[in-house]
Formats: structure tokens, C-alpha cells, sequence
């Protein structure tokens, strides 16, 4: 009998651990709060936003004209949008065991607020957010921008 739950768990494991651990690599924060109209994007797909909804790279977040939301990072980085603004994630990983530590986003529209997590202490160069006329690079650790 012993046996049997034992290759039960095995043949789980076998069946659901790739899944879940692709799953949390796709993974770079999450929704924290929602105001208003606030959708994301992803692949082909847009969604209203919920708290608590997981965010992956290549996600676009917009908030509408009565829009506001805050995003947690896995990193502990803190991002809020204000009204009509969007942000795209171009690129976030977060494993500092292996040394692999990356944060673009690209700041489309709108104002932002940030407060920078630990990529930003463990590897600030690899903390870069783009504009439609300057990247910037993080070197503190709050500051707000507004791109018109």
C-alpha cells in the first residue's frame, strides 16, 4: 500500500511540478491595489485588473482616466500608476543565487511613481526604464516620473 501512494506522489509531481515551476519563472509581481478602470495586457489578451493578479513579462498595465493601480515586484520593487497612464514590462528576472538579475519596464504614458526593490541594491545597472525620450537608469531609490 505504501507503494502505491508513493508513486502517486511521484507521477504528481512529475505531471504538475514543470507546469508550476514555469509558472513562477513567467512570474515578475503582482497587482497589489486597483482603483477605477485598470486593464492589462498580455500576448493577445486584455483583462480587467483584480488585486492580487500575477503579472509576467511582456505584460502592458493601463489605467483609464479614473484609473490607479500599485504593483508589487517579486524583488519588492513598488510601482503606481496614476490616471491614463501604461507601463510595459520589457523584461524582468529576479534570481540573485544564480547572479541573474534584470528590470525593464518601458514608461509609455503617465506618471509613476517608484520605489526601487533589490535588483536595484544587488545590481543598480540592471535597472533601466524607458521613456519615449530617455532611459533612465536607477541609482536611488524613490523618484516619480511623468512622460506627456
Amino acid at each position: 500500500m505504501k507503494s502505491i501512494y508513493g508513486e502517486l506522489i511521484c507521477i504528481f509531481f512529475l505531471v504538475f511540478a514543470p507546469g508550476y515551476a514555469g509558472a513562477q519563472q513567467d512570474s515578475a509581481g503582482f497587482v497589489k491595489t486597483v482603483a477605477g478602470d485598470v486593464y492589462i495586457t498580455s500576448s493577445q489578451t486584455t483583462v480587467k485588473a483584480v488585486a492580487n493578479m500575477r503579472l509576467s513579462q511582456g505584460d502592458s498595465i493601463q489605467t483609464g482616466p479614473n484609473g490607479s493601480v500599485g504593483l508589487i515586484f517579486d524583488d519588492d520593487t513598488v510601482v503606481a500608476l496614476g490616471p491614463n497612464s501604461e507601463i510595459a514590462i520589457e523584461n524582468f528576472l529576479f534570481n540573485p543565487a544564480e547572479k541573474q538579475l534584470s528590470f525593464v519596464t518601458r514608461l509609455i504614458r503617465g506618471t509613476f511613481s517608484f520605489i526601487s526593490g533589490q535588483i536595484a541594491k544587488l545590481a543598480p545597472q540592471k535597472v533601466v526604464l524607458q521613456t519615449p525620450d530617455a532611459t533612465l537608469g536607477v541609482r536611488g531609490t524613490k523618484f516619480l516620473v511623468k512622460v506627456d
